[in-house]
């Protein structure tokens, strides 16, 4: 991991919860003010729906909010699509955009990804922009090139002054409790870091680079200390406040 980069460890509860499940948050907030104070920005995506009785639990615990995807319109006749100014007027500091779930069942392209992220910029939001490949693109030795393509698309020009955070997810090891080996997360991480730093410099050198991809409490802290991973993007694992807990205790 990158020391000069405060990591990030986002929850992405997905599909996922419904007005109980905010007792999780609520026992996360609790072993979060009882321990030392974590070494990142603890942040959870929830459905829409919970954002703003999430947040009253959680900011008190400095845990902070995001949305799962926005509308690349800041307003319009979109009926059942969530704009990023809602987001934001809901609390969320931060939205996902591009995740492989929305390029696979929406097909997304990542101009779409790209203008969603203009948009939660616009908004004062940081969008997590998401790249990765399948099981078929890294078994025709074509990962890096699919990522770095991907990179190149989604991000918009003209985030100057703002924050981004970037988030590779190997498409194949999302929920199946697949990881790739820990050269693999090297090399694909450092692609990402050369290829930020080729295209933005000094900007690029300071992107927070998340992992997403089955990361659990079993093999956090190995893939935490590699260099340029500086966080995670943590689904199923971030439903369960002792899950997530030992996740963030992992750094």
């Amino acid at each position: 991991m990158t020391t000069a980069i405060t990591p990030l460890i986002a929850g992405n509860w997905k599909m996922n919860g419904t007005s109980v499940a905010l007792a999780e948050v609520g026992r996360l907030a609790e072993r979060l003010r009882a321990g030392a104070p974590p070494r990142a920005t603890v942040l959870i995506c929830p459905p829409a729906t919970l954002l703003a009785d999430l947040n009253r639990i959680a900011a008190p615990a400095g845990i902070v909010s995001g949305g799962q995807d926005c509308h690349p319109a800041l307003s319009g006749a979109h009926t059942g699509d969530i704009s990023a100014p809602m987001l934001a007027d809901l609390g969320a500091q931060y939205v996902i955009v591009g995740h492989s779930e929305r390029r696979a069942d929406h097909g997304e392209t990542s101009a779409l990804v790209a203008d969603k992220a203009r948009a939660a910029l616009a908004s004062g939001l940081v969008p997590i922009i998401c790249v990765g490949e399948t099981e078929a693109e890294r078994r025709a030795g074509q990962a890096v090139a699919v990522v770095t393509a991907q990179l190149a698309a989604s991000i918009p020009e003209d985030w100057a002054g703002h924050s981004i955070v970037i988030a590779y997810e190997p498409v194949w090891a999302i929920g199946t409790g697949l990881t790739p080996t820990t050269q693999d997360i090297i090399d694909m991480h450092r692609a990402v870091r050369m290829t930020l730093e080729a295209r933005f410099g000094a900007r690029g050198a300071g992107v927070r680079i998340l992992y997403g991809g089955s990361m659990k409490p079993a093999n956090a802290r190995e893939i935490l200390a590699i260099e340029h991973v500086n966080g995670g993007l943590v689904g199923g694992a971030s439903l369960l406040a002792s899950d997530f807990y030992a996740i963030i205790s992992a750094l």
